[in-house]
């Protein structure tokens, strides 16, 4: 993907959890962008502050941190299109080989999630 592609895509990405989450985007570390921010705590003790919802436009694909272990979401992956997914990740190289209106109900059944879980997405 050239440079153009990706800067479009991530300006388009912005607009669309802008309007999901209702939050302006915020610069988390060099290369995240977030939308609003909760407090986590694992049973480990670790804790710290992250994004609702989120992306990096990275240089292989884009990292898209839209996604909770809610069977709903489990079942939104089926018509999302063409991605690959970590523990709390989707990753896609281009944002014309997802389905847009998918991404924004992940986007919102996050949100939700992570409000009513705060220990975390994962």
């Amino acid at each position: 993907m050239d440079n153009e592609q990706k800067k479009a895509d991530s300006f388009r990405l912005i607009e669309l959890m802008q309007k999901c989450s209702g939050f302006e985007p915020k610069m988390w570390g060099p290369t995240i962008i977030g939308f609003g921010s909760y407090h986590y705590k694992y049973a480990s003790g670790h804790e710290g502050d992250a994004p609702l919802i989120g992306f990096s436009p990275r240089k292989a694909e884009f990292s898209l941190y839209v996604f909770s272990p809610t069977e709903d979401n489990k079942h939104l992956l089926d018509n999302l299109g063409k991605f690959r997914i970590g523990k709390a990740c989707i990753y896609k190289k281009k944002l014309a080989d997802i389905n847009i209106s998918v991404l924004k109900k992940l986007c919102k059944n996050t949100i939700s999630y992570i409000k009513k879980h705060p220990e975390g997405a994962c």
